[in-house]
């Protein structure tokens, strides 16, 4: 099968981190291959409607994923674990975990909870480390097929376009995420309006959310967007929506702020945006990341003197993702965050798109 396979090299690694989206695309570790599908009992075979790609893959691409969780991937390894599959004529949702049952383990602690996106084995077992898109034995979305446990897949509700069904995943994050603001604050502060920030923003109001949702869009199609999913007033940076609801106080050279906002999630999965979201929380606030920022530096000082909470998503439960692919058919308008579908072929121009960019691998 023809699949992009990404293979670790650390000259470029180093190379991509300092120079970032300036390195060239053609020397990015990166190359369209053909493959053999492997075979494995319990496991079905997936054809690749469509699959993104994810801020997390262009972190690993350009050198920025945090060193401390390398040992939980494996590579070479098709990239891709956004994806929309095909079986038997019928759509579905891959979920990408390969957690203790599709390792062939009994259940650890948090598998036995339900908790799957937390299972302690994700480094043992009968596969190498990783989720689909970053191990190593089983491919992901980037190729034509993949190989999947039948209970990974969820069948796509009726009517449901293939450019909303394949934001499936993202969507379970995002989920997963939000139930974690419950009981619901009164206000919302989302920090960045790209896939993740405008899938929070049109996922809490289908999830009942009836308090104030604030928005900080960098562009002004963003901002256009944001509107438009539902947004009660938008922000052209953190710097205007801090002095909109904060009070400065100044000593010598420095600053400081009382005031803020209930909620803050940070969507953008910067630094930048990481200690943006603390200074924006208000006193005993939360702050929920929906992103996924790596090594960076921040002030740790809103934690205590502010005492801002701090909550994370990264993954979910089987139940989060049934409950994301659940919410498909309401979620009128989510295909409007697509910013171009690209043969396997031409993979530079993807990770150049703007807006969310997918794989089409199987092109007739």
């Amino acid at each position: 099968m023809k699949a992009l396979l990404y293979t670790p090299s650390l000259p470029r690694f180093f190379a991509a981190r300092v120079l970032g989206k300036r390195f060239p695309k053609g020397l990015l570790p990166l190359s369209l291959t053909q493959l053999p599908l492997p075979e494995r009992q319990g496991f079905v075979r997936v054809r690749v409607r469509l699959s993104g790609v994810c801020g997390s893959d262009l972190a690993l691409l350009y050198g920025k994923s945090p060193p401390s969780i390398s040992p939980f991937f494996s590579f070479p390894a098709v990239l891709g674990h956004e994806i929309l599959g095909e079986v038997e004529g019928s759509l579905v949702a891959v979920n990408p975990l390969l957690t203790c049952a599709d390792r062939g383990l009994p259940p650890c602690p948090k598998c036995q909870e339900g908790e799957e996106g937390l299972c302690q084995n994700v480094a043992e077992g009968s596969l190498a480390p990783g989720m689909l898109g970053y191990n190593r034995d089983l491919p992901g979305g980037w190729g034509e097929w993949i190989l999947a446990r039948p209970e990974r897949l969820y069948p796509i509700p009726a009517h449901v376009p293939e450019e909303r069904a394949v934001l499936a995943e993202p969507l379970a994050v995002v989920v997963r995420g939000l139930k974690k603001l419950k009981p619901w604050p009164k206000e919302v502060l989302i920090l960045g309006m790209g896939t993740l920030g405008l899938l929070a923003l049109k996922a809490l109001r289908a999830l009942g959310f009836s308090g104030k949702v604030y928005a900080v869009a960098k562009y002004p199609h963003q901002a256009e967007r944001a509107l438009a999913f539902g947004a009660d007033g938008v922000y052209g940076s953190a710097k205007e929506a801090l002095l909109e609801r904060a009070k400065r106080y100044r000593y010598l050279l420095f600053e400081g702020y009382r005031g803020g906002y209930e909620a803050v999630l940070e969507a953008s999965g910067s630094g930048a945006g990481f200690r943006q979201a603390l200074t924006l929380a208000q006193e005993g606030g939360r702050v929920l990341l929906l992103g996924a920022p790596g090594l960076d530096w921040a002030d740790l000082s809103p934690f205590w003197f502010k005492e801002v909470g701090l909550v994370g998503s990264y993954t979910y439960s089987p139940e989060e993702f049934a409950q994301a692919v659940g919410l498909l058919p309401e979620l009128v308008g989510l295909e409007a965050l697509i910013g171009g579908i690209f043969p396997l072929t031409d993979w530079q121009k993807a990770l150049s798109a703007k807006g969310k960019a997918l794989f089409r691998p199987n092109v007739s």
